[in-house]
């Protein structure tokens, strides 16, 4: 028997793309995460399963590879599965193949199910029947080379900005494909035009809501860069950048 795989293909749109013409990290982030949105309608652990319940999902950690640059004009198909979930933690891989069905990038992410009205992270058994039944898939894309980031040490302010309502989502924070708009505002384009994005990751830990005043800060390390988003003095959530 098969193992389960949701596939769908997306056409890309130009407002895809970047000054370079390959595809924004948000807008491979967007596809991916409707893409695990759909799967999870599939499987019957959906946004609208959940939401009467005051249930939903969260993602804590992504990290991707691209195999190579996404150009002008692709048409996508993300495939994707969950992993058999281990604690609190679920976890969802994801293959991203081009026009020609070529791989052009893999990624893995983790969730965690929470109370929406408390933040308390919950097991799988609360979902009941939909885990019980899922047909977890334990293929792996990629390997996360850590799924924690190093602390920034010696960082320098590169952007401050307000979080408004058009970053946000229906959980009323910073949507998480947003951050890596975010925090790619933190390079300027002639450094992006030198360089070839390899790998990025995110840490999402918490929550950026309406009004919040974000600095990104960043420092530079060998092969790539690490920054994070502090609020109030509080660090939000984390990105390394691999590049060459």
């Amino acid at each position: 028997m098969d193992r389960y795989v949701h596939k769908k293909t997306y056409r890309t749109l130009y407002s895809d793309y970047d000054f370079k013409d390959e595809l924004k990290l948000s807008a491979l982030l967007s596809f991916t995460q409707e893409s695990a949105c759909l799967s999870a309608d599939e499987l019957g652990f959906g946004y609208d399963d959940l939401r009467p319940r005051a249930l939903g999902f969260l993602v804590v950690n992504t990290y991707c590879e691209l195999k190579e640059p996404i150009r002008l004009g692709e048409t996508l198909t993300v495939e994707t599965w969950p992993l058999p979930p281990r604690h609190v933690i679920f976890e969802r891989d994801y293959r991203v193949l081009g026009t020609a069905g070529e791989e052009l990038a893999a990624m893995a992410s983790r969730w965690c199910l929470v109370d929406l009205r408390t933040f308390s992270l919950l097991a799988p058994d609360v979902i009941g029947e939909a885990h019980e039944k899922c047909p977890y898939n334990p293929d792996k894309t990629v390997t996360v080379p850590a799924w924690k980031i190093p602390e920034i040490t010696d960082g320098r302010t590169c952007v401050r900005f307000t979080v408004r309502n058009s970053h946000c989502d229906h959980y009323l924070h910073a949507n998480n494909a947003r951050y890596a708009d975010f925090f790619l505002d933190c390079f300027t384009m002639e450094e992006l035009a030198a360089r070839r994005i390899k790998a990025f990751q995110i840490v999402y830990a918490k929550q950026a809501k309406e009004n919040a005043e974000l600095v990104l800060v960043r420092q530079d390390i060998e092969g790539g860069a690490l920054c994070e988003a502090w609020s109030d003095g509080v660090r939000l959530s984390q990105f390394r950048i691999w590049y060459e």
